[in-house]
């Protein structure tokens, strides 16, 4: 009688957990939405960096894109905020517990219309986030009208052509303090999953802006921000590789064409470069090259800019190594003797 065969054990990362753990529920948003390709690679990054499900927060606002939380890591914490104020809730989250980590999911429309003001002053802080904005250029969830990230003379499916000039998001974060900026396609697997194991490496603000086509409104001729289009005009900075601290970080490459960026956790962040001049720990630098790009229509891809020896939001803040949110009431507010000096002082 042949022998029944036993099931395999599923492959683990180095912390015992499988990609199953990673997951969420079942998404609802188009077939074919750039969004899940992203959520994919968020979940593959996590699992690969060993991250615990359990330590991360993630923050969303409204929008398509602020539904993608709910499509991975259902062991972790999320929060569904109010229109453009996810940076807020992020913010309060930390500073409570500062152990945690957080990637914050949000939209063109949520980011860079009502969450302007919000948005800007979450990147001059330096607060330790993963920003991701699932770029599409429309709002899908109110019928697809222009968001202001589309560029000026797109089309949407209705003929309407776009006669306002489009926000830079990547360059708005780099000029206010964003210490780790970088733009990629939902559509490229490799070079996406590689900025998003980086930026959980890094201690400090990582801003991502995801090009990521809406499949319903923005797909078609004339959009800027569809997959044809950013796959015909997607211009590389450079090849991304990351090195986790925990794995050999000796790779092939060739000498005098690489950067390598030292992470604060020890891993190694690899950019093999493909524009000679390119140096992306220069502020300046990079905010001319996005502008080049912008001119010549191009959809400039990569890691724009990083710093990695600036101090965090925390840092800055001199806070106690223990979380805010552990620490007792006795600690935490102020005697009454010490409300009565302060009233006695504002008299």
């Amino acid at each position: 009688m042949a022998s029944t065969p036993t099931a395999q054990a599923p492959k683990t990362n180095r912390i015992g957990l499988s990609v199953l753990d990673y997951r969420g529920g079942k998404t609802t948003l188009c077939a074919g939405c750039g969004h899940n390709a992203i959520s994919e690679r968020i979940i593959d990054a996590m699992y690969e960096m060993g991250v615990k499900p359990e330590r991360v927060i993630k923050p969303s606002g409204i929008g398509c894109s602020s539904k993608s939380p709910a499509y991975f890591m259902s062991r972790s914490h999320s929060f569904n905020a109010v229109h453009g104020r996810m940076p807020s809730v992020a913010t309060g989250a930390l500073l409570a517990n500062k152990k945690m980590m957080c990637i914050g999911v949000s939209g063109d429309g949520d980011t860079a219309s009502i969450g302007i003001g919000q948005f800007l002053h979450l990147m001059r802080r330096n607060l330790p986030i993963i920003y991701v904005i699932e770029d599409n250029g429309v709002y899908g969830l109110t019928k697809g009208q222009f968001s202001a990230t589309a560029d000026i003379g797109s089309k949407l499916k209705n003929g309407v052509i776009n006669d306002l000039p489009a926000i830079d998001t990547c360059a708005l974060a780099t000029m206010l303090g964003a210490t780790f900026v970088g733009r990629s396609f939902s559509g490229d697997k490799k070079q996406l999953l590689a900025m998003l194991k980086a930026a959980i490496a890094h201690n400090g603000t990582a801003m991502l802006d995801v090009i990521s086509p809406c499949v319903t409104f923005n797909d078609h001729e004339g959009s800027t921000k569809s997959y044809k289009f950013t796959k015909d005009h997607e211009e590389p900075l450079q090849e991304v590789t990351f090195v986790p601290y925990f794995e050999d970080i000796s790779v092939d490459y060739d000498p005098g064409t690489t950067i390598d960026v030292s992470m604060h956790d020890g891993s190694r962040l690899r950019l093999r470069k493909l524009e000679e001049t390119y140096d992306p720990t220069n502020k300046s630098e990079a905010l001319k090259r996005m502008s080049e790009a912008h001119e010549k229509g191009d959809v400039l891809t990569g890691i724009f800019y990083i710093n990695t020896k600036a101090p965090n939001f925390m840092e800055m803040l001199n806070m106690v190594d223990e979380p805010l949110a552990t620490l007792p009431e006795s600690v935490t507010r102020p005697s009454r003797q010490v409300l009565e000096e302060c009233m006695q002082e504002l008299r």
